[in-house]
């Protein structure tokens, strides 16, 4: 379970362990060594060097104690006793090395003050840094939702637990009843008027019934499943499963370490569950914390680099189109979650009330809506959506953790209300400003062939992806077949 929310804190820590080492060991010899460190460094390597190297030898030892462990629980005492473990592991591991390469006059006050001040700074900055990211997921950032199948006893104790750990950002919606009258279909979620046998006992709201799922899905923000039947309710495992995993959904089964249940799922422990998760893209954890990592920095970088031309731009909207520069429209992110995306504006200020205008003449069948020739848009518009600079304050949605630098295109909800239940896996990955559809054709006859395009990109997706799609974005924009 923690491995899947506490990804994203477990590679800051390394990331930030290392920048932290790399500095101590350079302001140690700069106290010790005073103005010139270099003159009085008595090793056959540059100082900046061996600062990296020290720093790239205290994360792995840090690792190989289980400090980077994803922990449902977490205790200061409990770091500091690890961290110690690490100390005296790295200087052991220093002097050997010393020893082996004959770096006899290596200052001795130099290596006591290093490795005082390398741990109490380790300690000190992994508990502000817990204690900060826990404080974000208490306030609500970046907080997932949970829908709990069941209304029984371990219904009520797995969601209580879930919440009870608020730094894992996991809100638990509510629960569904399940019927007891017949077995289920994947294909076949009919309504009916059964109920689980025991009376439920929960807190939460009763959503509906199991049968509702795909109703459920579509009205609600749900990035998470839980299942927590009695055994006689088990022959629903299967298909509930398939639904969630259809839309890219996470489903968890907490159960006891004697039961076997889901045997191809990723085991975790969990505050004395043994949780077998149905997790879509489970093997990629580690890589989506960097994509995040890569949309902060690229957005960041974008806007600087970008600011000249997203000035001029919004300069001449104002001049040619008049206010607002700015269009805003609220889109569906990521699991169904709503946000206001950014754009420059390139339509009539009435746009929208006019869309019952123009909606019968997409060029686009399906969901979706493009019209070459939409008699809303303005001359300027027209240029600006075919260089795609009516997309770059976008990056403010990235950097806001809303978008992606790369990922499937945001739909407008009466868009998404009109997804069969395979297009709406779509949103099974954070939306993007670019895209697999971007740089191979920009234009199709019908959404089924972006809807695809879209799975083919979240089913392959590594990070490699993200940059090619990158790269081929510039020259896809330079020949201007946006519309």
């Amino acid at each position: 379970m923690t491995k899947r929310h506490l990804m994203t804190l477990r590679l800051v820590m390394l990331l930030g362990d290392g920048v932290a080492a790399w500095g101590v060991f350079l302001a140690v010899s700069l106290l010790r060594f005073e103005a010139d460190p270099s003159a009085q460094w008595n090793v056959g390597i540059e100082i900046s060097t061996a600062a990296l190297l020290f720093a790239v030898m205290w994360v792995a030892v840090l690792w190989a104690v289980g400090l980077y462990r994803l922990r449902a629980r977490w205790s200061l005492l409990g770091d500091v006793r690890d961290i110690a473990k690490a100390t005296v592991v790295t200087l052991a591991l220093t002097l050997s090395m010393l020893f082996l390469t004959h770096q006899d006059a290596v200052s001795r006050v130099f290596l006591a003050a290093l490795f005082i001040a390398q741990p109490t700074v380790t300690v000190a900055g992994r508990g502000l840094l817990r204690f900060w990211f826990d404080q974000l997921r208490r306030r609500g950032a970046n907080t997932n939702y949970m829908l709990v199948v069941g209304t029984g006893k371990l219904a009520q104790d797995f969601a209580d637990r879930i919440e009870a750990h608020r730094g894992l950002g996991l809100r638990v919606v509510g629960h569904l009843t399940v019927p007891a009258s017949r077995r289920p279909s994947a294909s076949q979620f009919a309504r009916t008027n059964g109920a689980e046998r025991a009376a439920p006992i929960v807190s939460r709201p009763i959503l509906g019934s199991v049968d509702e799922l795909p109703i459920i899905f579509r009205e609600m923000t749900i990035d998470e499943v839980a299942i927590c039947l009695p055994p006689e309710a088990g022959h629903w495992l299967d298909a509930i499963v398939s639904i969630a995993a259809e839309e890219g959904k996470t489903v968890r089964v907490p159960s006891h370490p004697d039961e076997e249940l889901l045997g191809h799922a990723l085991v975790e422990e969990f505050d004395g569950y043994v949780l077998r998760s149905v997790i879509h893209d489970s093997h990629r954890d580690f890589e989506l914390a960097l994509k995040r990592i890569l949309d902060i920095l690229g957005a960041a970088v974008g806007l600087i680099m970008l600011s000249p031309i997203l000035l001029a731009a919004a300069l001449a909207v104002r001049i040619r189109d008049g206010s607002p520069v700015l269009f805003r429209q609220v889109r569906i992110g990521r699991h169904g979650r709503p946000f206001t995306i950014y754009k420059l504006r390139t339509m009539q200020p009435d746009a929208d009330d006019r869309f019952n205008e123009v909606a019968a003449s997409s060029d686009t069948k399906g969901a979706a809506f493009k019209m070459r020739e939409d008699p809303r848009v303005t001359p300027l518009g027209r240029f600006l959506r075919s260089s795609s600079i009516d997309e770059l304050p976008q990056l403010i949605n990235v950097l806001k953790g809303e978008m992606s630098l790369v990922g499937p295109r945001p739909a407008p909800a009466r868009e998404v209300d009109q997804y069969d239940m395979w297009h709406r896996r779509r949103l099974s990955m954070r939306p993007g400003i670019t895209g697999l559809w971007q740089v191979r054709t920009r234009i199709d006859d019908h959404f089924d062939d972006r809807a695809q395009l879209d799975l083919q990109y979240i089913d392959q997706w590594t990070l490699w992806t993200d940059l090619t799609i990158l790269a081929r974005t510039v020259p896809a924009l330079l020949a201007a077949r946006g519309r």
